[in-house]
């Protein structure tokens, strides 16, 4: 349920903090004195847009927060997934709008979030009701929606949107298949080349840089050779070679450690430098031997480092690229060649998805029939306690001419208040207090389905009055057994009805007008009551108490 409301400089109210409780929450004051205010916060946290027009006058910014406490949190935590969020702790959500002069925010449990995952989170935690707040009744979306609901509808409606997402999927790819333009004759040989041509190369990404290295020296041999037996001879011992003037620096040496001995610390290196040069030498005389300087091997790597750079400059930046353009290629291909098989193919397995889904339908289908008479008849119940004594109510199947994501039929709510008169869709009836009462008779007979902690009634008993009045209270005290309900209202009947029960006002303070919500109780409560039935006087007040005693 919701457990707080704060607001703060929101039009009239400068600051409130409103701490809700179970059941019907009834909320009055007289014409103007803010009530309006706290269906403009409630709009504001279910997402709605806001402007600047909305902040108190001489503040920069208003700032609506509501705390939610939920026993089941699934569907809040999935909507929270869906927008990258955490889902909520110990099942508490706290949802924060800030109205400001050039831009406005929101943030869900302190973590910023957009005005779209915003209202999707609003459709799970409220469900407001105005005189002019039935869109979603008239709907004959949110009629089917209803009476799933009712039915139980939930696995069978799962198991059909699944087979029909996987029969529309394959129709669309056949569909696809029979819009594509044939290949022409050009485009069939060029695939076919681009397919031959790489398939020829034999290519293997991993043996580019081998085969590049081994060009490299092939091309090279005779300049390789010819360096490195110069630097062989450089270092060699003969004919004045570094070794061999290394042999003058080694006897010159030994001369020197036997007058001072302690000069070794300084020549010690020179034994390893004269072996390292040697190995040098060694393994270079082996280099030049082995390079093997063969014309026809060059030729024959030189041609296919050649072949490499074609391929490359033909299909792609590197021989991986060249393979997946032989993939590509190859595939359409197959495509174009066998499209008549595919065709048939997509064709036989359309048709075995669509027996499927019409099967899932009929299943389907089979529970709404069935569930449509129970609900109308429990709907028409509420409707004959809500003062439509003579009224029909029904929920009319009507099959569609194909397959829909909702099912092989949609559903129309008819109503028809007075006898010998034929019954009407919902969304025909033009008096507002009479869909006001059958939105009121649909929420009470789905009580028990309505996932929706909190509903919002705003004056819906407006144009009715007396004991209809009462039995609208009675109806919503006893949705208040199985939801949180706030009522705004103008009537005792349905104020005195409520759990608790809350006074909106106006105070002048300061030379500044600000609306105010406070409870009332006791005696208190009775004077509120007095002042909604119109007068004063004993009688006046008998009648207020008779109302809170009940009938």
């Amino acid at each position: 349920m919701l457990t707080l409301l704060k607001i703060r400089n929101l039009a009239l109210v400068d600051e409130l903090v409103w701490e809700l409780g179970p059941g019907l929450v009834g909320v009055t004051g007289e014409t103007g004195a803010g009530k309006s205010v706290i269906v403009g916060a409630l709009k504001l946290v279910l997402g709605e847009r806001a402007d600047k027009s909305l902040i108190r006058n001489g503040e920069d910014s208003c700032t609506v927060e509501a705390v939610f406490e939920l026993t089941d949190a699934a569907e809040i935590d999935a909507v929270l997934a869906d927008g990258g969020l955490d889902p909520c702790e110990d099942g508490s959500l706290i949802v924060r709008r800030v109205i400001g002069q050039s831009a406005n925010r929101q943030f869900v449990n302190d973590s910023p979030v957009t005005l779209a995952l915003l209202k999707r989170l609003g459709e799970h935690l409220v469900d407001l009701h105005g005189p002019h707040d039935h869109q979603s009744l008239l709907s004959t979306e949110r009629q089917l929606a209803m009476l799933d609901a009712y039915a139980g509808n939930d696995a069978a409606l799962d198991g059909y949107r699944n087979a029909w997402r996987a029969w529309r999927d394959k129709l669309t790819e056949l569909e696809d298949l029979r819009d594509a333009e044939s290949a022409s004759a050009q485009e069939l040989e060029l695939l076919r080349h681009q397919v031959e041509e790489i398939d020829a190369a034999r290519l293997k990404p991993e043996d580019e840089d081998e085969i590049a290295d081994r060009y490299r020296r092939s091309s090279n041999a005779s300049r390789l050779v010819e360096l490195s037996g110069a630097a062989a001879t450089a270092l060699g011992a003969d004919d004045g070679g570094v070794l061999s003037h290394l042999a003058e620096v080694q006897r010159l040496v030994r001369d020197l450690e036997k007058l001072d001995p302690a000069i070794r610390e300084l020549t010690q290196g020179l034994e390893g430098a004269v072996m390292e040069l040697q190995e040098l030498e060694s393994s270079l005389a082996d280099y030049a031997g082995d390079l093997d300087i063969d014309p026809a091997e060059a030729k024959r790597l030189e041609e296919r480092v050649n072949l490499f750079e074609s391929l490359k400059r033909k299909y792609g930046g590197d021989l991986a690229e060249v393979l997946a353009q032989r993939e590509r290629a190859a595939a359409r291909l197959d495509a174009v060649e066998n499209r008549g098989e595919r065709l048939e193919q997509l064709a036989a397995e359309v048709a075995g998805l669509r027996e499927v889904t019409e099967k899932a339908g009929l299943a389907l289908s089979a529970k709404r029939k069935k569930a449509g008479p129970k609900l109308a008849k429990e709907i028409a119940g509420q409707l004959k306690d809500l003062g439509f004594k003579q009224s029909s109510f029904e929920v009319q199947v009507l099959s569609n001419k194909e397959p829909a994501m909702s099912g092989l039929e949609g559903v129309e709510f008819q109503f028809g208040p007075n006898p010998g008169e034929p019954l009407q869709p919902l969304r025909q009836i033009a008096s507002s207090g009479e869909i006001s009462r059958v939105m009121l008779a649909v929420k009470s007979a789905l009580a028990d389905q309505d996932a929706t902690p909190l509903m919002v009634f705003d004056e819906i008993d407006a144009n009715v009055g007396g004991e209809i009045a009462r039995a609208v209270g009675r109806k919503m005290a006893a949705l208040g057994g199985r939801h949180q309900v706030v009522a705004i209202t103008h009537f005792p009947q349905v104020a005195a009805l409520a759990a608790r029960h809350y006074v909106v006002e106006k105070e002048v303070a300061g030379g500044r007008t600000r609306s105010r919500l406070f409870p009332v109780t006791g005696e208190p409560r009775i004077a509120e009551l007095v002042r909604m039935l119109g007068g004063g006087g004993e009688s006046a007040k008998a009648m207020a108490v008779s109302l809170l005693e009940g009938p």
